[in-house]
């Protein structure tokens, strides 16, 4: 008995209700007239629940999203489309797009005076100020009759994506020498230090060939210096993210892994800007291979429960080049992977998170952040 009466408003229920009393209390009573009052306040609503039925228009809903990625704290409009195919709107029509409140208020517009086939468009704005992944819809449309008796909801399919990226904050150019190797007319300037011969060798590691060795340089730096492999040269950069569940604290947008992830946005893109090819890793491996790609997936990067860090594939791991690492709580047990990083890098960095710094409802006072070269552990 529920189901068919669902559309009823409060009001039409209570015009259902009244109606059903009157007509009873005629009958107890012997009032004709009663009952004939109550037989019309009755039927109203059921009248409404019957022509609400029959005048179900077939809506298509179309959006357009302008631009469909934008950053934390940037607005986006949305294009919103309905149309109607066939079927008589009973009366006004209430559409309300299905916008997360993360996005800002729901749009709602009243459509009246619809005909057999119509149109109708209009475009509302949204802000984003956390990073996410936003499905934008389905439209929802309500449907009455003019007394407000009756109100039917309909679903109408069709979403849109809309990514939100981190916040980015600008950075100013670090000096770190011997970043780079080979030769190029797309060389970056961002680290670069020190004369062309300066950027074809670097310091001697543990097992090069002593053949290698340019004397020269060693004798000007005053430790072991080799000359590079000779390869095409990349300005390229690797930015380890570590994502790990227990090497962060608090929750929510004030926790330390999105002070992490806005960290890693921005040198993202201050490399990208270089002219550095950059890729992404995190504690589970890599997982972004340019700056545009890395920065799709910060936007819904989630802590992962890793025990290790994993910057890299077998295989995988880059040679040469910057590599600028964004840690939480580091332990003992990370050593392994940092010194493998450290030992391919031509120049390495890393910012060290303050975690302690952090309570646990997620807000920090005076959380604090370091970047310092990246030692060899060992």
């Amino acid at each position: 008995m529920r189901r068919p009466f669902s559309p009823l408003t409060l009001r039409g229920r209570t015009f259902l209700a009244a109606g059903l009393t009157a007509i009873a209390c005629a009958v107890v009573l012997g009032q004709p007239a009663l009952s004939r009052v109550g037989v019309l306040v009755a039927s109203l609503p059921l009248l409404a629940l019957l022509l609400a039925r029959r005048r179900v228009p077939d809506l298509q809903v179309s959006r357009d999203v302008q631009p469909r990625t934008l950053r934390a704290g940037e607005s986006a409009r949305i294009g919103l489309t309905i149309a109607a195919g066939s079927g008589r709107a009973p009366g006004a029509l209430l559409v309300e797009d299905g916008v997360p409140y993360a996005l800002g208020d729901r749009p709602r517009l009243v459509l009246q005076g619809l005909g057999q086939r119509w149109e109708r468009s209009v475009d509302y704005p949204v802000r984003a100020d956390l990073r996410g992944q936003y499905a934008v819809g389905p439209l929802v449309v309500r449907m009455g009759d003019p007394f407000g008796l009756v109100e039917r909801r309909r679903a109408v399919p069709g979403v849109a994506t809309l990514v939100v990226t981190p916040r980015v904050v600008p950075l100013s150019a670090i000096p770190a020498a011997g970043g780079w190797q080979g030769t190029g007319e797309h060389r970056a300037q961002a680290f670069a230090a020190g004369s062309t011969e300066d950027a074809s060798v670097r310091e001697y590691r543990r097992g090069d060939d002593l053949r290698r060795v340019h004397w020269r340089s060693s004798a000007r730096v005053g430790e072991l210096m080799v000359r590079r492999e000779e390869e095409p040269w990349e300005a390229h950069a690797h930015v380890l993210l570590d994502n790990r569940a227990h090497v962060h604290r608090g929750q929510g947008a004030g926790s330390s892994l999105e002070t992490a992830v806005v960290a890693a946005a921005s040198v993202i893109t201050h490399l990208a800007s270089q002219g550095y090819s950059v890729r992404l890793s995190t504690a589970e491996g890599t997982v972004a291979l340019n700056a545009e790609e890395a920065l799709q997936r910060l936007a819904v990067l989630q802590l992962v429960p890793h025990a290790l860090l994993q910057p890299a594939h077998r295989g995988d791991a880059p040679r040469g080049g910057v590599v600028v690492a964004i840690l939480g709580q580091l332990a003992d047990a990370d050593a392994p992977a940092l010194r493998r990083l450290r030992h391919e890098a031509a120049a390495a960095l890393a910012m060290v998170l303050d975690v302690a710094q952090w309570s646990a409802t997620g807000r920090s006072d005076g959380a604090a952040a370091a970047a310092a070269p990246l030692l060899d552990a060992g």
